[in-house]
């Protein structure tokens, strides 16, 4: 997922600005290290367990559909580059 300036576009977010922010800044440094999307997903989840406590689920590809049930204010659907994101805290 080689960044040539991918632009985040945050689609749906019951989160604060600051994890918002954490969220896109983790994409980025993910996309930067890793190309396979299962990858990806795997170190924003990690980074989030680690920096806001387990558990987190995160949700990286082009083409999916969603219904989860989340935590209050730890939600977040965003595009970055070409792919989409969903990552959430539940359990």
């Amino acid at each position: 997922m080689a960044s040539q300036e991918k632009k985040a576009v945050i689609r749906n977010a019951d989160m604060s600005e600051d994890m918002q922010e954490e969220a896109v800044q983790c994409a980025a440094m993910g996309a930067e290290k890793y190309t396979v999307e299962k990858d990806l997903a795997a170190y924003i989840k990690k980074e989030f367990d680690r920096k806001y406590n387990p558990t987190w689920h995160c949700i990286v590809g082009k083409n999916f559909g969603s219904y989860v049930t989340h935590e209050t204010r730890h939600f977040i659907y965003f595009y970055y580059g070409q792919v989409a994101i969903l990552l959430f805290k539940s359990g």
